[in-house]
C-alpha cells in the first residue's frame, strides 16, 4: 500500500495535460502537470523551512486551488495536514494549530494578524508561514512561491517522501464535549483503504467531474479530493458561500457537468425545494452521494423525481472511520414510505459488531451500539490518551471503535440508525457536541446555568435550542446571544433558538434535566 500522495504522482504522469482543478468562482483551472509542479515547489519550500517527516502543517485557507496544492505539498513533505475552518473564530483555529504543534502554516494573508494575536494569547508564537496573497491576477500559491524564491533562492528538490502506512496523513478536528475541539488522527493506511473502497464501489474514471462541496476540514472532503485526483478526474471546487445557495448551486452543477456529487442531505433537500431544478440539464450526473445526517424521505423522494438519472447512495460513518456503511437507494421511493432508509452494510474493508451497554454482543434482532474495526479506523485522538482509552472496545483480539450510534439490523441485513448514545448530534453534516456549546455559553457573564438540546422540525431539520438561567438584571437579547456565540463557535454550532428562565429544571442529582428541557419546547 503506497502513500496517499502517490495517487496524485501517478495521475500527473498519466494525465498531465488533463484538467485537474476548476475554481468556478475565479475562473482558474489547473492541469495535472501544473498541479504537480506547484505541489513539488511547495513540498521543497516546506522542507527548506524546517518541516520534517512526521510534523504537522496547518492549512488556514479558504477553499481554492491553493488549498489543494497545500494538502499535497504537505503530504509530499512527509507531514500531516491540519486544515482549520477559515469561517470559525480565530481563537478556535489558533487553539487547533497550537494544540497539535504545527511546524508551519500555509495561510491566507488576511488571517495572519488574527492568528498571531490569538497564538500570543495562548502563550505561543507564529510558526514559519507560507503566506498566500488574498488577491492578484496570478495564481496566489505560485505568486507566493515566486516571491520566496526571489527572496532566498529556490530550495533544493527533495522528492516525495515515501510515507509508511502508519504515518499520519491528516488530523481533522471535531467538536469536543469539554468545550475544546479534539483532533482525529488519520494515517495513510486509513485514507488509502477508504479511497480504494470508493474506487471499487463507484468505479470512477478520468472522464468524471467530481464536486468538492465539503469544507476541507470536514471528512466528506477526503472522498471529494483524493478519489477524484487518484483517477485523473476533474475536481470542481465549490466555496462556502456558493455551496449554501440552492439556485446558484443547481446552475453550477449543470453548467460544470458534474458527474459525481457528494454532500450532506440538508444541501440536497434545499436543492429539491428551492433550486428550480426543472430549469437545468443534469444528464451528466451519474451518482449522488450523501452522508453526515438523516435524509428526510419526503425530500429524498422529491429530489429523485426531479433528478431521476443518477444512482443515489446513503453513506454513513463518523470522522474516526470516514464511511463505514453504505446503502444504495432504490430507483423509486414509494409514496407511502415515511421512515428514513437504512445506513446499510459495513464497507468491505471494515468489520462491524453491535454491543450493549455492558460491552456484550447483542442478538441479531436487538438494538445496540455499532463498533467498527479495520484499516480505515483512526489511531485515536491527538494528545488525548484518556479519551482514546474510552473510544475503543476490546473484543476478539481487536480494538473496535465505538461510534456512539445505536443501530438494529432489519430483515434484509442492513443496519438502521436509531439515534445517539451520547449528546453528540449531526447538523448539516457537521458533528456537534452539545457540551461544547454549553461551555461557550457559560462564558457569558449573565449566564449562571444552561442546557442545550437538539430537536427536529417538521421538515426533518435539526434545531439546536439553548435554555439559559441568568443572573438578575437585563436579560440578553437573542441577537446579542447569537453574536456572543459567533465569537466563540463556528456558525454551524450557534444555537437556532434561545430560551431564558429564572431556573432550569434539575434531576434528583442536581444536574440539568435535558428531558424536561425538551418538553419546554
Amino acid at each position: 500500500m503506497g502513500p496517499l500522495h502517490g495517487y496524485l504522482e501517478a495521475s500527473v504522469d498519466r494525465h498531465g495535460e488533463r484538467t485537474a482543478l476548476v475554481d468556478p468562482a475565479t475562473g482558474r483551472t489547473l492541469t495535472y502537470a501544473e498541479l504537480g509542479d506547484l505541489v513539488h515547489r511547495l513540498r521543497d519550500r516546506l522542507a527548506a523551512m524546517g518541516v520534517q517527516p512526521g510534523d504537522r502543517v496547518g492549512l488556514y485557507l479558504r477553499k481554492s486551488i491553493d488549498s489543494i496544492v497545500a494538502i499535497y505539498g504537505t503530504l509530499e513533505a512527509g507531514a500531516a495536514y491540519v486544515p482549520v475552518d477559515p469561517g470559525a473564530p480565530a481563537a478556535r483555529d489558533a487553539f487547533i494549530l497550537d494544540n497539535c504543534a504545527v511546524a508551519a502554516v500555509v495561510v491566507d494573508e488576511r488571517f495572519v494578524d488574527a492568528l498571531e494575536r490569538e497564538l500570543e494569547g495562548l502563550g505561543g508564537q507564529l510558526p514559519p508561514l507560507v503566506t498566500i496573497p488574498s488577491d492578484g491576477e496570478e495564481l496566489p500559491t505560485r505568486a507566493a512561491l515566486d516571491a520566496l524564491d526571489d527572496e532566498s533562492g529556490a530550495p533544493a528538490a527533495i522528492g516525495p517522501h515515501p510515507s509508511e502506512a502508519g504515518d499520519l496523513a491528516y488530523i481533522l478536528y471535531t467538536s469536543g464535549s469539554t468545550g475544546k475541539p479534539k483532533g482525529v488522527m488519520l494515517t495513510h493506511e486509513n485514507a488509502v483503504s477508504f479511497v480504494d473502497w470508493c474506487s471499487e464501489v463507484f468505479e470512477p474514471s478520468h472522464e468524471d467531474r467530481f464536486s468538492s462541496h465539503a469544507p476541507l476540514h470536514f471528512d466528506l472532503s477526503i472522498l471529494d479530493v483524493h478519489v477524484s485526483l487518484k483517477h485523473g478526474a476533474t475536481l470542481v471546487l465549490i466555496g462556502e458561500d456558493a455551496g449554501k445557495e440552492p439556485l446558484g448551486l443547481a446552475q453550477l452543477i449543470a453548467e460544470q457537468g458534474i458527474t459525481s456529487w457528494y454532500s450532506a442531505p440538508s444541501i440536497l433537500a434545499l436543492l429539491s425545494q428551492y433550486g428550480k431544478l426543472e430549469r437545468y440539464d443534469f444528464s451528466a450526473l451519474t451518482r449522488v452521494l450523501f452522508a453526515g445526517e438523516v435524509f428526510p424521505v419526503k425530500h429524498l423522494r422529491e429530489l429523485k423525481k426531479q433528478i431521476p438519472g443518477p444512482r443515489y447512495y446513503n453513506l454513513y460513518g463518523p470522522t474516526e472511520t470516514n464511511v463505514c456503511t453504505w446503502y444504495e437507494i432504490p430507483e423509486t421511493v414509494p409514496e407511502e414510505r415515511d421512515r428514513p432508509y437504512p445506513i446499510g452494510k459495513v464497507c468491505s474493508h471494515l468489520e462491524g459488531i453491535v454491543i450493549d451497554e455492558s460491552g456484550r454482543l447483542v442478538a441479531p434482532d436487538a438494538e445496540g451500539e455499532l463498533c467498527i474495526w479495520g484499516p480505515g479506523v483512526t489511531q485515536g485522538y491527538w494528545n488525548l490518551p484518556e479519551r482514546n482509552a474510552k473510544a475503543f472496545h476490546e473484543a476478539h483480539g481487536k480494538a473496535w471503535y465505538k461510534t456512539g450510534d445505536l443501530v438494529v439490523l432489519d430483515d434484509h441485513g442492513d443496519y438502521v440508525f436509531l439515534g445517539r448514545r451520547d449528546r453528540m448530534i449531526k447538523k448539516r453534516g457537521y458533528r456537534i457536541e452539545l457540551g461544547e456549546i454549553e461551555a461557550a455559553l457559560y462564558q457569558h457573564p449573565q449566564v449562571k446555568e444552561c442546557g442545550v438540546v437538539a430537536t427536529t422540525d417538521d421538515n426533518g431539520n435539526v434545531l439546536v435550542k439553548a435554555f439559559l438561567g441568568t443572573h438578575g438584571g437585563d436579560r440578553p437579547s437573542m441577537i446579542k446571544l447569537k453574536a456572543f456565540c459567533a465569537e466563540r463557535l463556528p456558525l454551524y454550532m450557534v444555537p437556532d433558538r434561545f430560551s431564558i428562565h429564572e431556573h432550569l429544571p434539575l434531576t434528583s442529582t442536581a444536574k440539568v434535566d435535558y428531558q424536561a428541557l425538551k418538553k419546554l419546547g
